[in-house]
């Protein structure tokens, strides 16, 4: 399989439609990037890489469907991709052991199908940390939870529960909201009775974008911190002014991260794409690393088969927009900061972890 072509052909699966659909532009030209620059340095085992773009907003069927497909048929060497954990679960039973996975999205952790490997963070990394720095810094203790329904925000909301209550915080109670649903009404009432003083946000795209909008116009915004972790620069306009106030969100990556690494990654992107190119994010960030880790990994295995990677897994690193990034075991090691808001950026105010 592995020189029956010419090129390297991936599965770039990413939203193009539903309510994370928002990130999809951002992921498609970050991915692109990732494949002019992995090209221009000789390709991925001395061959150049093709994407195969896959709406990962279609109905789970229909992703589960072409993944079968494709990977059945030896159509795809490698898949890559930022979704939600509920397509990721329709991936794995087709991807598992046959051809490598490199899942770019921060999720609620615990993924050890055979050869998924990681780029995102996992609460330990991202979401306790900064719990920790809002407590510390800002006196925030007492949270509710707010999340659409699906696996993300429901396993992370169980896990930091049980997060807080080891570690002295208050937990006031929690809502979660159907993919796509606008009537925040019961969330927003359990937030203005629960003497939070601060709601955990685990919503997507344009859902988190209509739940910022009816925070403030609830007047909340005012009372209560938010934390927000699936969320980006095109979120924060989607928003609109004044619905963010008090709003921070904790990833590894910011586009206003001052390194060498990302003042040359935010020049490549413009030029390649222009000034009207899709706002450069950290959820399309990481399907540029994603490109770069599969290509680090097929590099010191010599192969794409997934046993000879795993022999090598923990011993790979790549230099990406932040810096060098290293693995341990299936999952990257990585800083995590800490940003605040303006109307439409973000304000990195400190580093939670290394």
């Amino acid at each position: 399989m592995e020189h029956s072509r010419d090129a390297v052909d991936i599965a770039l699966v990413v939203p193009l439609s539903g309510p994370a659909g928002m990130f999809g532009p951002s992921c498609e030209v970050s991915a692109e990037l990732a494949v002019a620059d992995i090209n221009a340095a000789g390709g991925i085992l001395d061959r150049p890489v093709r994407l195969h773009p896959i709406d990962a907003g279609a109905p789970l069927s229909a992703i589960s469907a072409q993944m079968r497909r494709l990977v059945d048929t030896h159509s795809v060497d490698a898949v890559v991709g930022w979704h939600l954990s509920n397509a990721r679960q329709v991936i794995t039973p087709h991807t598992a052991g046959r051809v490598p996975y490199v899942y770019t999205t921060f999720y609620e952790g615990g993924e050890n199908t055979a050869g998924v490997y990681m780029v995102g963070e996992t609460p330990q990394q991202q979401l306790f940390p900064a719990l920790q720095w809002l407590r510390a810094n800002q006196g925030i203790k007492r949270w509710c939870i707010v999340g659409n329904d699906y696996i993300w925000p429901r396993q992370t909301a169980a896990v930091t529960k049980d997060y807080m209550h080891a570690n002295g915080f208050d937990f006031a109670g929690d809502a979660f909201i159907p993919l796509g649903g606008r009537d925040f009404r019961a969330s927003l009432d359990l937030i203005a009775s629960s003497r939070a003083d601060g709601v955990l946000v685990l919503m997507v795209g344009t859902d988190n974008a209509a739940f910022n909008r009816a925070f403030a116009r609830a007047g909340l915004h005012e009372k209560q911190i938010r934390l927000s972790l699936m969320i980006g620069e095109d979120v924060l306009c989607a928003s609109g002014n004044g619905s963010t106030q008090g709003l921070y969100t904790a990833c590894g990556y910011f586009e206003s991260l001052v390194t060498p690494e990302n003042m040359g990654f935010g020049s490549r992107y413009e030029q390649l794409f222009g000034a009207t190119a899709p706002t450069l994010n950290n959820i399309g960030e990481s399907c540029y690393e994603g490109l770069l880790l599969l290509a680090a990994l097929a590099g010191a295995a010599g192969s794409l088969q997934v046993r000879a990677i795993d022999r090598v897994r923990s011993t790979v690193s790549y230099q990406g927009p932040r810096g060098e990034v290293a693995m341990r075991g299936a999952h990257t090691h990585q800083p995590v900061f800490l940003a605040d808001t303006t109307d439409v950026e973000f304000r990195v105010i400190d580093q939670l972890s290394a």
